[in-house]
């Protein structure tokens, strides 16, 4: 998926292969609300601000950095997940996108 950033971003946000198929097979609301997340990691990095719901940081392997937050809540609940890739040039990666329940953590 391609993105056009009409804003200055601090932070590059990319999606994986995987993540990028993910997107694809979304509602209009759930998209919606991923481009507004990946609006705010890009402004605001990892830490993408109190607005979205049940953001947590994963536990994971030492020297990982993953989070996630809700996008859509109900049934079925929609999440997204991303890993820092590096903190000094600023990259981070979204790896999953889809319901709660298939969630990778």
């Amino acid at each position: 998926m391609t993105y056009t950033v009409l804003m200055k971003s601090k932070w590059t946000v990319g999606f994986s292969r995987s993540a990028e198929k993910q997107t694809k097979k979304l509602n209009d609301n759930v998209l919606s609300a991923l481009l507004l997340l990946v609006k705010d990691l890009m402004q605001f990095g990892p830490i993408p601000g109190k607005g979205w719901p049940n953001y947590s940081k994963l536990k994971g392997k030492k020297g990982e950095d993953k989070r996630h937050c809700h996008l859509i809540k109900g049934k079925p609940t929609y999440v997204c997940c991303w890993e820092v890739l590096d903190k000094k040039v600023k990259i981070i990666e979204v790896y999953y996108v889809g319901t709660h329940e298939k969630a990778p953590y």
